[in-house]
């Protein structure tokens, strides 16, 4: 029997490739859509399965299956968006993917929890999703903003890349929500200047208001790995080495010292 490690992820791969066929026969996918989609499936399942390999899990809880139709809906978005640079697309489908996977982010939270089946896995996957859907959002406003927009979605990958050359930042953070508030405004501002609903100035505006909290989350997250990262311990300076006294050796005198003489043993007491 093939065991549920190696199915579920796989089933992920099924979801999205459904997700992709309801876009080609209902607005039209190019080829090039369609790779982004799959390419995006296979890595998907790939990093999924080392996931659960190294967590010791044996199948995905009930909270890691919203997540996953999450998942494939932004694997949906970033289809599009690739469309996007080639020919215009229909918008509202866009939009309306990106907000059932933004609200869904609430939804796989509450049942993680009601569920009792929180677990580190689920919270990095619900993560990296958040991260490819902010980041491909980015990359279909570019256009309208101007490409400045692409450090919100790129800032994520910065702070993952400062670890492998700073060990201090791989540091686990504590829990905190307003971490979780400003994930979230990231996402629905660049929703809701993807819908094309607001004036230039004002997208620039919302957006950069977003980058603001975005800058302002991550400098605290980094200064407080700084501020609890290990010093390593200070090496001690090595013992000078000590000649061992010639036999009949007497200590010399100097003024002012006084030395003590020792008792001489006689037929073992002291005098």
């Amino acid at each position: 029997m093939v065991s549920a490690l190696r199915t579920d992820p796989f089933a992920g791969a099924i979801l999205q490739v459904g997700v992709l066929a309801a876009l080609a026969g209902t607005v039209g996918l190019s080829a090039y859509g369609w790779l982004a989609g799959l390419l995006f499936g296979v890595v998907m399942v790939a990093a999924l399965g080392y996931g659960l390999r190294r967590s010791g899990a044996d199948r995905l809880g009930p909270a890691d299956w919203v997540t996953l139709t999450r998942a494939t809906l932004a694997g949906g978005v970033a289809a599009l968006t690739v469309d996007s640079f080639r020919e215009p697309i229909v918008v509202p489908v866009l939009v309306v993917l990106s907000a059932v996977a933004l609200s869904l982010d609430w939804v796989d939270g509450q049942v993680a929890r009601r569920t009792g089946t929180v677990s580190a896995l689920g919270a990095r996957f619900d993560m990296e999703v958040d991260s490819f859907l902010v980041l491909v959002l980015c990359g279909y406003v570019a256009d309208q903003v101007g490409a400045w927009v692409l450090v919100i979605g790129a800032m994520r990958y910065v702070f993952v890349a400062a670890g492998w050359v700073l060990p201090w930042m791989r540091g686990s953070l504590p829990p905190r929500y307003w971490r979780k508030v400003v994930a979230a405004t990231q996402g629905i501002a660049l929703a809701v200047v993807a819908a094309g609903v607001l004036p230039r100035l004002l997208a620039v505006a919302v957006l950069l208001g977003a980058l603001a909290m975005l800058v302002e989350s991550f400098g605290r997250d980094v200064a407080w790995l700084w501020r609890h990262r290990v010093r390593p311990a200070p090496r001690a300076l090595p013992a000078a080495p000590v000649s061992p006294a010639p036999a009949g050796h007497r200590p010399e005198w100097t003024p002012g010292v006084r030395i003590a003489r020792q008792p001489a043993e006689v037929g073992g007491r002291h005098r």
